[in-house]
């Protein structure tokens, strides 16, 4: 550590930059230490592979996730059921929030290691990589109440659409409640003798319980409410389906006549996908936020863990956001179709050949259809039926 402020958080930081620095979802560090022997943080070797391990995840990221909102948005995507499509389409966005807020600065700023966009831009960042976080962990916990619903009451689903809508209106108005204390906090602060620049929380707290209280709030609503949310709808939707399976074991012929014992293969094909898409938020931000209550509760923690631990936890959550859109690809043919388009078009661009190729391949078939993309197209209906 090279100073005693090197605290920083994806949410809030104290006077250092995110090198040489733990980082942990909410954490203030507003205590008032002496300024007499503070040392400027430098760009640390950890750090350097932060950052780059950082823009490795950006470039895969930003692709993944626009191909996954253009695909659903114009693409085959487009034939998912109605309620299901504003799903995608938000989580989609809240990723791609946190690719082009949270990385990029976090990548900048360890490269800069102090801070030179200004107070207004410090207050608007700090927000905006918070309401991310809020936003992209809601989205997952209105999808498991979707799939809850679906499962558990399959009948209902002409409400569904108008459901999933509010849903996801509430999730957006709560991530940016919650974030908006992000615009009060932060502020730039100078360190003359040093002549350093910092975005930090420095002197917002005027007490330690104040920040405690303030931090374990916001691990509360990032992290503990839609684990239990998410793990409640699951394990709902898990009973369900056991009791389903031993009721069609007793031969319970009134519940076969009605239907509700059969759960369609497209239904549970999309719950599979859900549950994974669940559990990688788990796994890879599960590290992170343990580490962030350690510290909490035991700030010399810093001078017991290697710094390269907790630059390596922060890139590992932000893995999550690559997760999503490989997840999906996984169980939608559709998605994977428009790929496979996209490429072939881009390979016939950059070369003429094959566009030639391409060209007399289709001449004398082109009244005929590809069995291929007909099984696809009607895969791709029947997603339609759930």
């Amino acid at each position: 550590m090279t100073g005693n402020w090197s605290i920083l958080t994806v949410t809030v930081s104290s006077l250092a930059p995110p090198t040489n620095s733990v980082v942990l979802p909410p954490l203030n560090s507003s205590q008032y230490p002496s300024l007499s022997d503070w040392k400027a943080p430098s760009f640390t070797r950890a750090a350097q592979f932060r950052v780059g391990a950082t823009l490795v995840l950006f470039l895969f990221a930003a692709c993944s996730n626009l191909a996954l909102l253009i695909s659903v948005w114009w693409g085959r995507g487009r034939q998912l059921a109605s309620h299901l499509r504003p799903l995608m389409l938000s989580l989609a966005s809240a990723d791609l929030m946190m690719t082009f807020v949270v990385m990029p600065l976090d990548a900048v700023w360890n490269v800069t290691v102090q801070w030179h966009g200004g107070d207004t831009l410090c207050k608007l960042l700090c927000f905006l990589k918070l309401f991310a976080m809020h936003a992209s962990a809601f989205i997952l916990v209105v999808i498991s109440l979707d799939r809850q619903h679906a499962i558990l009451h399959p009948l209902d689903a002409l409400s569904a659409h108008c459901r999933n809508r509010r849903m996801l209106l509430l999730a957006w108005s709560l991530s940016l409640l919650l974030a908006s204390p992000q615009l009060f906090i932060f502020h730039t602060i100078s360190v003359e003798p040093v002549n350093f620049i910092q975005c930090a929380t420095h002197g917002s707290f005027s007490r330690r319980w104040q920040e405690t209280l303030y931090n374990m709030f916001h691990f509360t609503t990032l992290y503990i409410i839609p684990l239990l949310v998410m793990s409640c709808c699951y394990s709902r939707i898990l009973l369900h389906i056991h009791q389903q399976h031993l009721q069609d074991k007793a031969g319970e012929s009134y519940l076969r006549r009605s239907g509700t014992d059969i759960i369609p293969k497209a239904r549970i094909k999309t719950l599979k996908m859900t549950v994974v898409i669940v559990l990688s938020f788990v796994v890879c931000w599960t590290p992170y936020y343990l580490l962030g209550i350690w510290y909490w509760f035991h700030p010399d923690m810093l001078r017991v863990t290697p710094e390269y631990v907790h630059h390596a936890l922060f890139v590992f959550g932000n893995l999550n956001t690559c997760c999503d859109p490989v997840i999906y690809g996984f169980y939608t043919p559709s998605f994977r179709a428009d790929l496979a388009a996209c490429c072939r078009r881009m390979t016939i661009e950059t070369s003429p050949q094959s566009q030639d190729r391409l060209s007399a391949q289709q001449g004398p078939t082109s009244g005929e259809s590809d069995p291929a993309t007909n099984n696809q197209v009607q895969h791709s209906r029947s997603l339609s039926a759930y």
